[in-house]
């Protein structure tokens, strides 16, 4: 949702738009950030038996995105006129777009049980860092898009097969970090 977005904003409006949703997309990740780590809080702290399985089910919804993302065939056909807009407002809606993605909540609650362990010391901190690799992350991929899409508009536009390509390799990727992760929720 985030990705087709900020690619939709720097396909049709530019680079600068592109940066905007980023941007946005950044601040919600934040929000996201903090329900991640207040949600692994409390769950370790006042049910410390149900870690174990927060880890293993998140491990689990990893995998499935990441074979979806495989078996996916998504493109970029055609690109229509640009859109007339500010910069203000494909940072609000790229804002809006991350929170409203219930996707992202989960995918959150999925990956903080990894990181955010209690014997690792306060989870304060823990998840100051959890935030801020996100957004890092959240810039150098949806940035790198962003300017990505911005200069390339014509090789992206009806290339299917890079399109394809992107999809199936992200998604490799989530099932071999999940993958990880289940062995250490089982084996842990």
């Amino acid at each position: 949702m985030d990705m087709v977005f900020v690619l939709a904003n720097a396909l049709t409006r530019g680079r600068s738009a592109g940066l905007a949703a980023t941007a946005g997309i950044m601040a919600g990740g934040l929000v996201h950030s903090l329900y991640g780590a207040l949600g692994v809080g409390l769950l370790a702290s006042l049910v410390p038996v149900l870690f174990r399985p927060l880890l293993i089910a998140g491990a689990l919804y990893m995998g499935w995105i990441g074979i979806a993302l495989m078996r996916s065939s998504i493109t970029v056909d055609h690109v229509g006129p640009a859109e007339a807009g500010s910069n203000g407002q494909a940072f609000r809606r790229g804002m809006i777009t991350c929170l409203i993605n219930p996707k992202a909540y989960l995918f959150m609650l999925a990956i903080y049980p990894q990181f955010l362990r209690p014997d690792f010391g306060p989870l304060a901190p823990q998840a100051a860092v959890m935030a801020a690799m996100t957004a890092a992350t959240q810039l150098a991929v949806y940035g790198g898009l962003a300017l990505a899409a911005g200069r390339a508009r014509s090789a992206l536009v009806g290339n299917r097969r890079a399109t394809i390509w992107v999809g199936r390799t992200a998604g490799a990727l989530l099932v071999l970090v999940s993958a990880f992760t289940l062995w250490e929720g089982i084996s842990g």
